[in-house]
């Protein structure tokens, strides 16, 4: 068994990059399920993460730390290390053997040389190293035992090293392969630097360990895994996905993220082609002149000339320009009708059960990016509601959570808020998203802040309910229609929604988490169409 030699990772290793918008989706998940950045990193670095796309895991820090004591362990079952220092004994006990003989034939048996070396064997030694040790100041009359054992001298440090942690952990080593001297010192250095490593592991000192050190030891994937690891949150900084001493989300982080949600929920949406959205013909199109798109057949030629042109020289033409069809760049539209959506959120405690408040973060994040995108004249807000509502700005929901021991569900408030909303940004076809697993059990009565339980299993709140279906009335003398995403299909829910959409006119909808995404989207999309959008 041979010692490796290693050395520092240079990071010029492309293949072991990390993927900064990969590592960013799955933050991004651990998020969707209430963690914060921080909290999001750690459980990453601990845990392990999948890169979504490239068919890669990346182990953490439970997982290497198993591994590594698991190779120790194996080391432990190999080998017997009983005659660890044996052949060095030996080899000592024979250079005696050969001095002892010169200085008999040099001085007499009974000289006092003769006898003070007798006394220096055969005194009694701890371990072989002290024994050693003892002729350190011994005036050899061998010449070729002095050599040899200035060869024993220059190993003693390693000698202790090996007698030391013979001496700890000689007992855990129960294998049936004998180990020489070598082969111990080999195995002894091997254990060292995995405990180094765990150690360094576990104190999250990921620039401590060599990655071709980690290499030797577990393998390919366990340098990879370490070095993505290691450079996690460096990666998503560079990249400007992250910022700040305590890290936080940045703006880019937070479009990437829509954007990912949008496929994920909604995948067979694609971008129109110009026309291709379904308007009512008083809405005025208005060019986007930092923006175009490349053409496609059908589309009409409303051609950017600098940008075509540019296309085109770019490719390589010189002059005259030879210009392709791949060549053209379209300009994009805006369109002046307009459409304010508040989604009301349920933020409740049930929320948190069978992946309900992940799947509708993602859907509020997935809207918000599809309409900054494609209608970006249209207005969307976010209100969180639980036992009290509150606007949620875009920036803070990727890290928001549902509230913890909070079962109650203010529908009424989450409504008030929506309706102060839509009153600042008005449009001629308002209207509100509820997502919800509940009926509602607070309200505000007077101006003061009122709970109820449901009276009775399967029961209602009925205060909770009139004072609700009073500010439903409300919004909806104000023309602003309410579409309801029901996350549970027990029959109080049901009764209440249906009840509702008695009112409102608007639509209900049952479907489960996984589900959320499609439902919402379509929905919003064709109100758009039917409303003139």
């Amino acid at each position: 068994m041979k010692s490796a030699l290693y050395s520092r990772w240079d990071g010029s290793q492309s293949e072991f990059s990390l993927d900064a918008k990969r590592a960013l989706d799955a933050l991004a998940d651990l998020m969707m399920e209430g963690l914060d950045v921080r909290e999001a990193l750690e459980w990453m670095r601990e845990h392990g993460f999948e890169m979504a796309g490239m068919n890669m895991r990346v182990m953490g820090t439970d997982e290497l730390m198993a591994e590594l004591r698991a190779e120790a362990q194996s080391l432990y079952d190999r080998f017997d290390m009983s005659e660890a220092t044996g052949d060095l004994s030996r080899r000592f006990e024979q250079i005696l053997d050969r001095e002892q003989e010169a200085l008999r034939d040099a001085h007499g048996f009974e000289s006092a040389r003769m006898n003070e070396f007798m006394e220096r064997r055969h005194a009694e030694s701890a371990s072989l190293s002290e024994a050693i040790e003892r002729f350190r100041d011994h005036r050899f009359e061998d010449a070729e035992a002095a050599s040899e054992y200035r060869e024993l001298l220059e190993e003693l440090d390693r000698m202790r090293e090996l007698e030391r942690f013979l001496e700890q952990r000689g007992d855990r080593f129960r294998g049936n392969e004998r180990a020489d001297y070598e082969t111990a010192q080999d195995v002894r250095e091997r254990l060292e630097a995995l405990e180094r490593m765990m150690d360094d592991l576990a104190e999250g000192n990921f620039q401590q360990i060599s990655p071709e050190q980690l290499r030797d030891m577990l393998g390919d994937e366990a340098a990879r895994s370490l070095i993505l690891l290691r450079d996690l949150e460096s990666g998503l900084r560079r990249e400007g996905f992250l910022r700040g001493a305590d890290p936080e989300l940045t703006p880019k982080a937070i479009r990437r993220i829509g954007s990912q949600a949008l496929a994920e929920v909604y995948g067979a949406l694609r971008k129109d082609r110009l026309g291709g959205h379904e308007i009512d013909t008083r809405g005025a199109a208005l060019p986007r002149p930092d923006e175009t798109k490349p053409y496609q057949f059908g589309d009409p030629l409303d051609l950017d000339i600098p940008r075509t042109l540019m296309n085109s020289l770019l490719r390589g033409g010189g002059l005259p320009i030879q210009m392709r069809v791949d060549d053209f760049e379209l300009k994009e539209f805006d369109y002046a009708t307009q459409t304010t959506t508040v989604l009301l959120l349920d933020m409740s405690w049930s929320m948190s059960w069978a992946g309900r408040f992940p799947a509708a973060k993602r859907v509020a994040l997935a809207l918000d990016h599809l309409i900054r995108t494609r209608f970006p004249r249209d207005h969307f807000f976010v209100v969180g509601f639980s036992t009290r509502a509150r606007e949620l700005k875009i920036g803070e929901l990727p890290e928001v959570s549902w509230d913890i021991g909070d079962p109650f569900t203010n529908l009424q408030e989450g409504l008030m808020v929506a309706e102060t909303l839509i009153q600042k940004h008005p449009s001629a076809s308002p209207q509100v998203l509820v997502v919800t697993d509940g009926q509602p059990t607070a309200y505000f009565d007077g101006g003061e802040l009122r709970v109820e339980w449901p009276m009775g299993f399967g029961g209602v709140s009925p205060h909770a309910i009139a004072e609700t279906m009073k500010q439903v009335r409300r919004v909806t003398r104000r023309g602003i229609t309410i579409n309801t995403f029901m996350l549970d299909d027990s029959p109080e829910l049901v009764g209440f929604v249906e009840h509702m959409t008695q009112v409102n006119r608007g639509r209900a909808f049952f479907t489960q988490p996984d589900q959320l995404g499609s439902f919402l989207m379509v929905d919003y999309l064709k109100g758009r169409r039917r409303r003139g959008g």
